[in-house]
């Protein structure tokens, strides 16, 4: 069974068909940026530009970069305001004529990881960090999904949440080296170990690909590990989502 996967990240979308059989990429990550203005309409006109991209007529799995409780969207996170309150399903089947599941992003990734990736030999309470635009976290006992872990929304110091202060995009904007912003990220992570006590932290998203540049400034008791499958996560952990759905 094939399915599209789509990745809903601040700054583009990412989709690709995934081959469910073998958890493999069937085809090359397409790229779309994300509208400037985030807002429901034009995000929904972006989605489907990736339906469209792949000519495909399937169910679709998407992972969205917020909290999402059964199809609605309950938090802005990155986004528009506009989208608090929108049935995301609803929108993005209106808008492509197709049926759609869509979970939190990292939600997704961590789905992907624990399945095929780096978490698959892992057993207890297991989180999931993506770093991005903001900071994406997933949670698993024993291999189920806890969703909508939004540890990036931690009040910090004068911050409204932690993302603000140690998210990739942070690094970017403020030209901080690996050294200052990997100190910022290992605070975020031992707030992490402190209130939930995990076996395991996985850490994902773009960032992740520059593992050896930061992970020496990492110094939290709970093993923190690198995600296996990078950028390919979301995709696939979005395409594993409406395939738990619709196989049931």
């Amino acid at each position: 069974m094939d399915i599209l996967g789509i990745d809903i990240g601040g700054s583009s979308l990412k989709g690709a068909i995934v081959d469910m059989n073998s958890g493999k990429l069937k085809t090359a990550v397409h790229k779309i940026i994300t509208p400037e203005n985030r807002e429901p309409e034009e995000m929904a006109s972006a989605v489907n530009e990736m339906v469209q991209h792949f000519n495909y007529k399937g169910v679709v799995g998407c992972g969205f970069p917020t909290i999402v409780k059964k199809g609605i969207c309950k938090h802005e996170g990155n986004l528009s305001k506009k989208w608090i309150d929108v049935n995301v399903d609803e929108l993005f089947e209106n808008a492509t004529g197709l049926s759609f599941t869509v979970i939190n992003d990292a939600d997704a990734a961590g789905l992907a990881e624990v399945k095929y990736g780096a978490g698959k030999d892992l057993d207890g309470f297991i989180l999931m960090i993506t770093i991005g635009t903001g900071l994406g976290s997933g949670a698993y006992l024993r291999g189920e999904l806890i969703p909508n872990f939004e540890l990036g929304q931690i009040p910090y110091k004068d911050f409204e949440k932690i993302e603000q202060w140690a998210a990739s995009s942070i690094k970017t904007e403020q030209n901080l080296s690996y050294k200052e912003w990997g100190s910022r990220f290992n605070t975020f992570l031992k707030y992490v170990e402190k209130i939930l006590n995990p076996d395991a932290m996985l850490i994902g998203g773009g960032i992740s690909n520059d593992w050896h540049e930061f992970e020496e400034y990492l110094d939290t008791e709970t093993p923190v590990i690198p995600a296996e499958l990078r950028n390919d996560s979301g995709i696939l952990g979005a395409a594993l989502a409406a395939h738990f759905k619709y196989s049931k």
